[in-house]
């Protein structure tokens, strides 16, 4: 199996030999990690080299030949420009698929062992991180402990521009140092000039913790050496230069979103979060949009009244699918909870197939 390799540049790097020496040194280290981030401070992985990197050379540095005029043209052009281009995000995700299926299989694997998906990026790449994990926590019923966001420049970064921050290499480290990863995680590596000093960091850190990884960037790579790879899987997304040179918010973005969103629902798609299209892991104890969401759910997949799936759902504690499981199995909550972790979460497993028609 190739060996991942840390090293991402436009140019060659300063020390690429550092990766196999860290690889070498982190072989004996324990699969627990906080046991094995004890040594983490005195022991590292040796900082990605400073690179010369040619900025204007970068794809998403770009002038988009379609809007040198653009401050001349009237809104609905402007408009329309904007939306003939960014059908090109559609494209770059559509030909990225097999690496996008596979970075969801490892996702599924590494959640499967009860690991954590780790979003890591800075700018809009840490926002779209940000709010992918944000939204997979009500979505698929998860612990907020499984989906940690790490945004250069912390929470602030969020709604505030931080523009230095993506150069703070030993900020990455400590960072991904107090998330505490290892074997069982999954890191999601996003930058999408594919340079970003932060994320760069980022990955060679999860290497060093022996996590799997992912790196989503929109641009071709060079190809990396013989024998070595960048990443677990590596998702390209070339989608042309921006309509605004280098504003990656743009199309850039979209293609981003749309690959995260692709990712994580896959995955949790795989763990039996979801039967069929229905998002049967929602809690709905708090929110009355998500009750009523978790109340016809209940009544499309049992065929009871509005008021009967209330009443079971409530019996439930709000999780739908351990009310269904109750009404087919005809069995107490508490049978219910167990059947679903004797079937990883499987609804369809448990129940066979239903009707969706109703």
């Amino acid at each position: 199996m190739p060996r991942v390799r840390a090293s991402l540049a436009a140019a060659k790097p300063a020390a690429s030999k550092a990766t196999p020496r860290v690889a070498a040194r982190s072989a004996s280290r324990s699969d627990d990690p906080k046991e094995a981030d004890k040594d983490a401070k005195d022991d590292a992985p040796a900082r990605p080299g400073r690179e010369a990197i040619d900025y204007g050379a970068l794809p998403t540095e770009a002038v988009n030949p379609r809007s040198i005029d653009l401050d001349t043209l009237p809104a609905e052009e402007i408009v329309k420009i904007m939306a003939d281009e960014e059908a090109n995000s559609v494209r770059a995700v559509k030909a990225a698929s097999k690496q996008i299926a596979l970075a969801a299989r490892i996702a599924a694997e590494q959640l499967g062992q009860k690991g954590r998906m780790i979003y890591v990026g800075a700018g809009t790449s840490g926002r779209l991180g940000t709010l992918d994990a944000a939204e997979c926590i009500p979505t698929f019923g998860i612990s907020p402990s499984l989906a940690v966001s790490i945004i250069a420049g912390g929470p602030v970064a969020l709604t505030t521009a931080v523009e230095n921050a993506e150069d703070n290499v030993r900020e990455a480290e400590q960072r991904m140092r107090k998330a505490a990863m290892g074997p069982k995680d999954v890191v999601l590596c996003i930058a999408a000039s594919g340079v970003t000093p932060f994320v760069k960091a980022a990955l060679a850190y999860a290497h060093f913790r022996k996590a799997k990884t992912v790196f989503i960037t929109c641009r071709r790579l060079p190809p990396p050496p013989p024998g070595e790879q960048y990443a677990d899987a590596v998702i390209e997304l070339p989608v042309g230069p921006e309509v605004i040179a280098g504003s990656t918010r743009l199309k850039a973005g979209t293609a981003t979103k749309m690959a995260l969103n692709a990712i994580s629902t896959t995955a949790y798609v795989m763990m039996g979060k979801t039967y069929g299209g229905l998002m049967v892991d929602v809690r709905s104890q708090n929110n009355e949009k998500l009750k009523a969401r978790g109340r016809r759910i209940v009544r499309m997949l049992s065929g009871l009244t509005d008021a009967e799936a209330g009443e079971l759902l409530d019996k439930a504690g709000g999780r739908a699918k351990a009310a269904l499981v109750m009404h087919h199995a005809r069995v107490t909550l508490a049978q219910a909870l167990e059947l679903l972790q004797k079937h990883r979460g499987s609804l369809r497993a448990i129940v066979g197939d239903l009707d969706l028609s109703a």
